[in-house]
């Protein structure tokens, strides 16, 4: 028994040794292709960011980059969408920031080492990273991108955060429009719920949501053109609003209260006081226990009110401007974002009279 065991032990031993030369022959080759790697100053993960020092670099906004800035170099901070590796020497990748992209390219040259290829090659997608480079007008049209006519070579790439390598939802998934007949992947609403942050990074949904600040900015803009004053009322109430029913009831320290139904009582009180025109935007409350995607317990509503000096036609014409001036707003304004919805969720061109 006992040799038995000294032999297991001198087993350890001679394993541990062996282990050993491997760490330090690994740890030789590591350093010997660090003095080699003349480039790498230019990549690497970026220290966590403390505010000790500040940065003299300047980041402009995917959106900004166009053909005007050809040939000049810039610094771009946005999130790695996707990548692709053709060779040992080049690296394709795309930059996304909120709703743009711009494809982005790293090749072996003078500044360029094989090891920053495959440092970039293996960045996890949606990191957050810096690039520096040149930016080139591309050969071709990009059409996977919205910079479809310029692309950045990058000289210099720093993650900043780094995410996951396995995200519980893929981007691509959850942006792709569901096709009968395709066996493409779709993300389903559970998942993408569940996921919301990752969810709300989808070129979709950030145009979703561009359109709908637009439309509330159209909307001041409109009525502030015209004279009115926007207002803003209370949401906790003492008592129901139209009628009483379908409210929701809350707690309110030793009483109860109600979440407004409406901003019309206000609304009209403000008439009252000689506001003349007034409007307001702002979450409305319905307890309506239908399940349905028509009926919704909360929504954000817009909501006009004027004194009426002789015909309700006074009303209807400033209605009808109104809608007139948003849509033309929209369709103006906002023509990337619609289509990039349409892309996920196929529609017919909105179309409407004028005048209203």
């Amino acid at each position: 028994m006992s040799e038995g065991n000294e032999n297991v032990k001198k087993d350890n031993k001679k394993l541990s040794k062996e282990e050993r030369i491997a760490a330090r022959q690994n740890q030789s080759k590591q350093a010997e292709s660090t003095e080699d790697d003349f480039a790498k100053d230019f990549y690497g993960l970026m220290p966590l960011i403390q505010s000790k020092e500040k940065v003299d670099r300047t980041l402009l906004k995917v959106a900004d980059l166009t053909s005007d800035l050809v040939d000049t170099k810039v610094w771009v901070r946005g999130r790695l969408f996707v990548s692709r590796k053709t060779t040992n020497k080049q690296c394709f990748f795309t930059i996304r920031q909120q709703f743009h992209t711009v494809q982005a390219i790293v090749s072996v040259s003078e500044t360029v080492s094989k090891a920053m290829v495959k440092f970039v090659s293996d960045i996890t997608r949606e990191s957050i990273i810096d690039v520096e480079g040149f930016l080139r007008k591309s050969p071709t049209k990009i059409e996977s991108c919205t910079q479809s006519d310029v692309e950045l070579h990058a000289t210099q790439v720093f993650v900043v955060s780094q995410s996951e390598p396995r995200l519980p939802l893929l981007i691509e998934d959850a942006m792709r429009p569901e096709i009968e007949g395709e066996d493409l992947s779709v993300a389903k609403q559970d998942t993408k719920l569940d996921n919301r942050i990752i969810d709300l990074r989808t070129l979709t949904n950030q145009a979703i949501y561009r359109v709908e600040a637009g439309v509330c900015r159209l909307f001041r803009e409109t009525l502030d053109s015209q004279g009115f004053v926007e207002i803003h009322t209370p949401k906790i109430i003492n008592a129901a609003s139209e009628g009483g029913a379908n409210v929701f009831k809350v707690s309110y320290f030793k009483t109860s209260a109600y979440l407004a139904q409406s901003p019309q009582l206000y609304k009209q009180m403000a008439i009252a006081a000689d506001f003349e025109r007034v409007y307001t935007i702002g979450s409305v409350f319905r307890a309506e226990d239908s399940n349905t995607h028509r009926h919704l317990t909360e929504f954000i509503g817009l909501d006009v009110e004027i004194a009426i000096k002789y015909h309700y036609h006074e009303v209807l014409d400033i209605i009808g401007n109104l809608f007139t001036s948003i849509f033309k707003g929209l369709e103006k304004q906002y023509a990337k974002e619609i289509e990039t919805v349409r892309k996920q969720y196929p529609s017919e061109p909105f179309q409407f009279l004028e005048p209203a």
